[in-house]
């Protein structure tokens, strides 16, 4: 497996919703604008981005909380 682009950690306070973080994010620079997607990270704490290959991952201890 090859090493990701980049990887960004993201708390429990970065995730929109049901789990999703956005990409691209804030932090990039216009150049890698791409359209807006949004990654799943509820399943496993992790997810990639299908244009950029950025990948997001739930920093370590945090927990999403799901509505019930």
């Amino acid at each position: 497996m090859s090493d990701p682009k980049s990887m960004v950690e993201v708390t429990a306070h970065d995730v929109q919703g049901p789990g999703v973080v956005a990409c691209p994010n804030p932090k990039m620079t216009l150049w890698s604008s791409h359209p807006k997607v949004f990654i799943d990270l509820s399943h496993d704490g992790r997810g990639k981005c299908p244009y950029c290959g950025t990948v997001y991952k739930l920093k370590a201890g945090e927990v999403l909380h799901h509505a019930h």
